[in-house]
């Protein structure tokens, strides 16, 4: 099997002219970026750095990330992105962690860089005008290009991810050049990706969605359209002028996208593929979305860091809420709660633990010196993901929640997404998150925080959800409307925030 550094060199060999990065500035083809990856890993060369070192990245999604990317798939090095609000305290914890011997930051990230102890003491390389550094990016590829490239193999290690850590630090995922290309061509396969789509790339680099979008389009000689922070204004006039044919977004900003003033006027023509991953989609913003767009695909798409596919749904709209069937490379099993045995699955219908088989092209060997993390989540081959879900009668998965995210009130066992689902269809509600509160008496109280886009009271959402097929005892017991719902970077829910009572209440209530 290829190598991503063969991957980029197959790319540049079979269509060197085909537009592979845009960004501000910056337009380069394949044979370009290949000749600026070349270049930089000689500069990797001078800094000292060897194959299977570890460079800590903390930069937002730019044509220099881009090519960091590439060139460490090249010199074999192991890129190490990080998200690019991370603190001074958190950048010394990836410092430590995954040893790395080198770190790349632009001015945003200055500060913490600047900041943590164990970076003074490592070539520090800056993008843009950041101070700081040790060495510009600009000086590191404009040297020669280097030589017997590539040099990684198949089985090394290409890239390390952190987990999001919402409930406490990251933890390091290491991922195989093998699977990295497997999940690159998986999303290709699953997305019906053409030769020359154009990406919006805004998912961040330093998370799996962000990665999967550039390697996709080296596979097909497309072209990754750079975004460095999500703005939904700059978003649409990206999509106008470089003709965007397909987006792959967590829902949030698919949300900000419908919401913002300027999308009636914009010219979405060229968009004919929508995915949607990182988190569930509401009933209410898929119907938006496919009307708005009328994509020939709508793809909803269940994975992780740990194993980029669990499932795919490429008919989003004709069968809300189902992640799909499992993806090109894995399988897919639903166990009893509580238990760690992949044989003990479950019937159809029956809620369980989701897990998927560590045998598949896609997936991840374990975490980086977390064997507590292991001990937890590996079992007999398996990787037990802590989300609920069930198959119903066509095999089809439902992902109903997390294990974590579990309400018990009275006894009785209750998950967010169900009771999200059914509030997100009423034209008032812009956003909804469920969660448990204490209660003296039922334990728990299921408890809903709304986002309002029109006027709507407690009564009227009561109403709404008797009138639903919602059992009773789901029913949310009280309402909280906020001016938003907290998110982590890439649009997932901070339940633990609303549980904390770290919210905003909501201001001003809409007017009708």
């Amino acid at each position: 099997m290829f190598d991503l550094g063969r991957t980029l060199v197959a790319a540049a060999a079979r269509n060197p002219n085909a537009t592979a990065i845009v960004d501000v500035g910056v337009r380069w083809s394949y044979a370009e970026l290949l000749e600026h990856a070349s270049k930089l890993v000689s500069g990797f060369d001078q800094l000292g750095l060897q194959a299977g070192d570890h460079v800590l990245i903390v930069l937002q999604n730019r044509a220099e990330f881009a090519l960091l990317h590439w060139a460490t798939q090249l010199a074999g090095i192991v890129a190490t992105p990080v998200n690019w609000r991370t603190n001074a305290e958190e950048i010394q914890f990836y410092l430590e962690n995954s040893e790395a011997k080198a770190i790349v930051f632009e001015p945003v990230s200055a500060d913490a860089v600047g900041n943590a102890a164990l970076a003074q003491a490592l070539p520090r390389i800056s993008v843009g005008d950041a101070a700081g550094g040790t060495i510009q990016f600009e000086a590191l590829i404009s040297g020669t290009k280097a030589s017997n490239l590539p040099r990684a193999s198949a089985h090394d290690v290409s890239l390390m991810l952190y987990t999001s850590g919402t409930t406490g630090k990251g933890k390091g995922v290491p991922r195989r050049h093998s699977a990295e290309r497997a999940a690159a061509i998986a999303h290709v396969a699953q997305n019906a990706y053409q030769a020359g789509e154009v990406t919006l790339g805004v998912m961040p680099l330093y998370h799996t969605m962000g990665v999967r979008s550039l390697l996709a389009m080296a596979v097909i000689n497309g072209t990754f359209v750079c975004l460095p922070r999500f703005d939904a204004g700059k978003a649409l006039q990206l999509i106008a002028q470089e003709r965007i044919s397909n987006l792959y977004l967590v829902p949030t900003l698919y949300h900000d996208l419908l919401g913002h003033p300027e999308f009636e006027s914009t010219d979405i023509r060229s968009v004919t593929k929508l995915g949607f991953a990182g988190a569930a989609m509401m009933d209410g913003l898929l119907q938006r979305l496919d009307n708005a767009f009328q994509p020939e695909l709508f793809v909803n798409h269940y994975g992780s860091s740990e194993i980029y596919t669990f499932t795919v749904e490429q008919s989003a709209v004709s069968k809300p809420s189902s992640a799909g069937k499992a993806g090109i490379n894995t399988e897919i099993r639903v166990v009893e709660i509580g238990l760690t045995d992949p044989s003990a699955t479950v019937q159809s219908g029956e809620e369980g633990q989701i897990i998927a088989t560590l045998e598949g092209d896609e997936s991840f060997e374990g975490y980086w010196k977390r064997p507590d993390a292991d001990a937890k989540s590996l079992h007999d081959g398996w990787y037990f993901t802590g989300d609920i879900g069930y198959f119903d009668q066509e095999g089809d998965l439902f992902v109903t929640g997390r294990v974590d995210d579990m309400i018990i009130t009275g006894g009785e066992n209750v998950l967010p997404a169900e009771i999200e689902s059914v509030l997100s269809l009423h034209s008032a509600v812009s956003e909804v998150a469920v969660v448990g509160l204490p209660h003296e008496r039922w334990g728990q109280q299921v408890t809903a925080f709304i986002k309002r886009r029109g006027s709507v009271s407690q009564d009227d959402l009561d109403n709404w959800c008797q009138q639903s097929e919602l059992a009773n005892f789901k029913r949310p017991r009280s309402y909280v409307f906020v001016d938003d719902i907290p998110k982590s970077p890439v649009g997932k829910i901070l339940r633990r925030m609303l549980v904390a009572g770290d919210y905003r209440p909501e201001s001003q209530r809409p007017k009708p």
